[in-house]
C-alpha cells in the first residue's frame, strides 16, 4: 500500500500568528513541530500496513520539513519550482492521500492564517462554481488519479470547511481559531497522538473512501486583489477577464486546470508590484 502526505504548516498545533513563521522569528521551532506531525502521520500509515509513504512539503518555499528528523521510512519531496506544487510526485500508484497542517481558505473565513495559495494576490477561487480552498482543490487533483482523500488536520474552521466537500474524511482538530491571527491551542503531544491514531484508523478502512472526481471540463474562476494581477494572467491565451479583478478559464480535466491555475497565480504574484528586471539575460 502506498500513501501520499501533503504537508503545510499553518494548521500545525502551536501555530497562531504569521510572525511565528517568519525566518527572523520562531520559524525553526515551528519547522520542528511540522516535522513532528508529519512523523505522527507516517507512523500511523505504517501501523496500518503501508509499504511506502511519500511526503510533499507544501509550505512557502516547500523546504521546511527537517529531513534529519523525518521518519526514516518516508521519502520527502522538498524544494520549489514544482509543477504540481503541494502534490509533486502524486500519480495513479498511490492508494490514498493525507493532508497534515493545512489551513482555511481566503475570503470570509476566520481560520488561522487563512489564505488560498498566495495571500498577496488571491481573494477567492471557484471550481465549477464552488468556492474551494487548497485542500479541496488538491483532493480533486488526487481524484483525477483515482486517489481518495483519507485524512485532514488543521484548526476547527478549516476542518468544517473541508467537510463541506469531503464529509467522510477522517480529521484531527489541532486548535480552535479565535480569529485569523489568534487561536486556542492544544498541546502538540496530544495532537500528534491523535493524528497517529486517526491516520491508522482511516487507512485500515481505506475501502470506505472514494476519490473526489470531477467529470467533464473544469472551469476555474479566480478573484484577484488587484486589476494588474488579473490582467497579466491573460498573457495565457485561454484566460478571459470577467471583471477588472476576476478571470476564468476552462480545461479538459482537473490536472490540466490545476497546472494552469498555478501559472496564473505565479504571474499574478510576479506582477503585483510590477515585473522588474531585464528580459535580456
Amino acid at each position: 500500500m502506498k500513501i501520499f502526505i501533503s504537508a503545510d504548516i499553518e494548521g500545525v498545533a502551536g501555530v497562531a500568528t504569521i510572525q511565528q513563521l517568519k525566518t527572523n522569528g520562531e520559524y525553526q521551532r515551528f519547522r520542528q513541530l511540522m516535522t513532528n506531525e508529519v512523523n505522527a502521520a507516517v507512523r500511523g500509515a505504517f501501523k496500518a500496513g503501508a509499504d511506502e509513504v511519500v511526503v510533499a512539503d507544501g509550505h512557502g518555499n516547500m523546504s521546511n520539513i527537517l529531513i534529519e528528523s523525518l521518519d526514516k521510512r518516508a521519502r520527502l519531496v522538498s524544494g520549489n519550482n514544482r509543477v504540481m506544487a503541494q502534490l509533486e510526485g502524486i500519480d495513479e500508484s498511490f492508494d490514498g492521500i493525507i493532508f497534515i497542517g493545512h489551513h482555511g481558505r481566503e475570503g470570509d473565513s476566520h481560520a488561522v492564517i487563512s489564505h488560498t495559495l498566495a495571500g498577496i494576490c488571491v481573494n477567492e477561487m471557484r471550481i465549477n462554481g464552488k468556492v474551494v480552498g487548497e485542500t479541496e482543490m488538491n483532493a480533486m487533483v488526487a481524484g483525477d488519479y483515482e486517489v481518495p482523500s483519507l485524512f485532514i488536520s488543521g484548526d476547527d474552521i478549516y476542518v468544517n470547511e473541508v467537510k463541506e466537500t469531503l464529509p467522510n474524511v477522517e480529521s484531527v482538530v489541532t486548535k480552535f481559531a479565535r480569529n485569523r491571527i489568534a487561536a486556542e491551542l492544544i498541546h502538540p503531544d496530544i495532537v500528534k497522538q491523535e493524528i497517529e491514531e486517526k491516520v491508522e484508523s482511516a487507512i485500515r478502512r481505506i475501502k470506505d473512501f472514494q476519490p473526489l472526481v470531477l467529470d467533464g471540463p473544469v472551469t476555474f474562476e479566480i478573484d484577484f486583489k488587484g486589476p494588474q494581477q488579473a490582467q497579466m494572467t491573460t498573457t495565457i491565451p485561454s484566460v478571459k477577464m470577467l471583471t477588472p479583478t476576476q478571470i476564468a478559464f476552462t480545461c479538459k480535466d482537473m490536472v490540466t486546470a490545476y497546472k494552469q491555475m498555478w501559472a496564473c497565480v505565479i504571474i499574478a504574484i510576479a506582477c503585483t508590484n510590477g515585473i522588474t528586471g531585464s528580459v535580456n539575460a
